[in-house]
């Protein structure tokens, strides 16, 4: 006789729409995993999520650093596999992969997907994506964006309890294989500057250091950071003495004093900025998003808040950051700096009546006026990009990270994936190539008559006569890979896929918990449909006299923790921008569904 309580009947497993997960294909092969390539087969059994993801990215970046919780707490039940999905040309080389996946601490098995394979098998439309994979191998949910590791989580805990109860989940050691270390003084710096004392500082961003190094680039003097840093980039003096830091994924304003070594927090509380939170305040209260670049222009220190596509400054008198350009709309749209759109600005360099700016995902370079008007010298938008020189008009550079201001009044740009050092020179509107062959060049500094470039992938600075002479290079411009959606002239209905994660409710105790934006380029692509509005789906009137063109879509949801106990229940906000190329044909798709989070109904039938 058994005394023993019998066992609690299972809950039933949530109802979710499943489609088999297609295979894993990328002609890059596999990082991370000792050499062995990996195929569903291999995962059967466990919880696999896929990152889509591409290294010019930062909300890519700031997915990696969500997903590291995950990665540690369900480390016997959740494999993650990064799938990398290039945008620019430079991000389909092996080599350049490789890198990125060093340079930004990814600890899980890496798919090279260079011609976009896998991508086009799970119909992906943003850069990041996270799909989740069950433990029989079918998919059951789609996130875009960033935000939503919370989510993922309650759905994590959910397959293990489900598929444990069905024993078909399988516990183990995961397939991660960490690569052999390399030795180097530097690995990956970021951006360098020039010392009073004649010595250079550069920022050692993958050791999390500065580093101070002798006039010659080379001997290292001293290392700066134990703890304090986190992926460090941009540096900039500050008339006080002491150099700001941008403390990139720290999300945060540090200030270092080389006189005395000492550290202080000038800006941000450590975490990263959403939609919803302050924009101006005091400076220790107000959270930055990836702070990349800080230049002193005007009385204030300017930043380069990547993360957010905008400009910030911080007001040391007064000890307060405000937004000072850009709307978090990502794209290239000049005029009032409050109404101007940027993409992962990168790069200041500041002069007497200008604050340059390198705007890295629109392959720009830009300016603000003392009116605080902004303008493009060079660049076009998200999709163009390439190696041409010639009138600023038609000139084309790819995903540069880093300018600076020459004393004839032209400026270097670090062309970051073209391997180039170019310059612009605004009283001729020309666009010339200074030096090629430097690997992915993030920044440069003037030390005399010389440039000092960081490359970046090279592990070094390197030091160059200014030519009297520019380079000659044969011209290529390229547009990004990703393929048309053929859509129909005429009605088309846009739908923003939202579901609340399990737990999780709408937000509405303040209104409309969902935004939508919807734009286009060219702007005639649409004939109705553009603007804000709080439903997530929509009837756009495609012109089908323009052939084919690009779609904007900005859309953001809140939901809260469903817990009637909890008063003050946690919140959470889910954001993704789309630029969706779209070519007009009679037998297009009259409907475009874009997954923000959850499944598309429609299509798993």
């Amino acid at each position: 006789m058994n005394d023993a309580a019998p066992a609690p009947t299972p809950a039933p497993a949530p109802r979710r729409a499943r489609v088999r997960a297609p295979e894993l294909i990328g002609k890059g092969g596999w990082l991370n995993t000792g050499g062995k390539d990996l195929t569903l087969a291999d995962l059967r059994g466990r919880i696999v999520v896929l990152d889509f993801w591409t290294f010019c990215c930062i909300n890519c970046l700031h997915v990696l650093d969500e997903l590291r919780e995950l990665e540690e707490k369900h480390r016997d039940t959740v494999v993650i596999i990064g799938v990398h999905s290039p945008k620019f040309v430079h991000e389909a080389e092996h080599q350049a992969v490789v890198d990125a996946v060093e340079r930004y601490q990814v600890h899980h098995p890496v798919l090279d997907d260079p011609e976009l394979g896998t991508w086009k098998q799970y119909a992906v439309r943003a850069w990041p994506t996270l799909v989740v994979i069950d433990p029989e191998g079918y998919v059951v949910a789609q996130h875009a964006g960033e935000g939503h590791a919370h989510a993922i989580e309650k759905l994590v805990e959910e397959l293990e309890a489900e598929h444990a109860a069905k024993g078909t989940l399988r516990r183990g050691d995961g397939p991660y294989v960490a690569p052999e270390p390399v030795a180097t003084d530097l690995r990956f710096p970021g951006k360098a500057l020039l010392l009073p004392s004649g010595n250079l500082l550069v920022s050692d961003s993958t050791r999390h250091q500065l580093v101070e190094m002798e006039a010659d680039g080379e001997s290292v003097v001293r290392r700066i950071g134990d703890g304090e840093f986190n992926e460090p980039q941009g540096l900039a003096l500050l008339p006080d003495g002491r150099v700001a830091v941008a403390d990139t994924v720290n999300h945060a304003i540090r200030a270092y004093d080389p006189a005395t070594g000492a550290i202080e927090l000038l800006a941000g509380t450590g975490k990263q900025w959403w939609q919803g939170s302050p924009t101006s305040g005091p400076a220790l209260e107000v959270a930055l998003s990836s702070p990349w670049d800080v230049a002193w222009w005007q009385g204030r220190l300017w930043i380069a808040m990547a993360g957010v596509h905008q400009l910030w400054t911080y007001d040391p008198e007064q000890g307060t950051v405000q937004v000072a350009a850009g709307t978090t709309n990502e794209g290239l749209v000049d005029g009032p700096a409050a109404e101007a759109w940027f993409a992962q600005p990168s790069g200041l360099a500041a002069t007497e009546d200008r604050l340059w700016i390198a705007d890295s995902e629109t392959s720009a370079v830009r300016w603000i006026d003392r009116d605080l008007q902004v303008h493009t010298a060079v660049g076009t938008g998200l999709f163009d990009f390439g190696h041409r020189d010639g009138d600023a008009g038609q000139a084309l550079l790819q995903h540069p990270l880093g300018v600076t201001a020459l004393p004839d009044g032209s400026v270097a740009v670090s062309d970051t994936y073209n391997h180039a050092l170019r310059r612009f020179d605004p009283a001729t509107g020309e666009v010339t190539t200074l030096a090629t062959d430097l690997r992915e060049p993030s920044g440069a500094v003037l030390v005399g008559e010389d440039i000092v470039v960081v490359e970046s992938a090279r592990h070094r600075l390197t030091r160059l006569r200014l030519p009297d002479e520019a380079v000659r290079v044969e011209s290529v411009a390229h547009r990004t890979q990703r393929a048309a959606t053929d859509v129909a002239p005429g009605a088309l209905r846009l739908d923003v896929v939202f579901e609340a994660p399990a737990g999780q409710k709408l937000d509405t105790r303040y209104g409309p918990s969902t935004r939508l934006l919807v734009s286009s380029t060219p702007p005639e692509l649409l004939r109705a449909g553009e603007g804000a509005g709080t439903d997530l789906s929509r009837e756009l009137d495609i012109d089908p006299s323009v052939g084919e063109g690009v779609l904007h879509v900005s859309a953001m949801a809140a939901s809260c923790d469903d817990d009637p106990e909890n008063e003050y229940p946690a919140c959470h906000v889910h954001q993704q921008d789309w630029g969706v190329p779209v070519r007009i044909t009679a037998e297009g798709a009259t409907r475009l569904p874009l997954v923000l989070a959850g499944m598309d109904r429609a299509e798993a039938q």
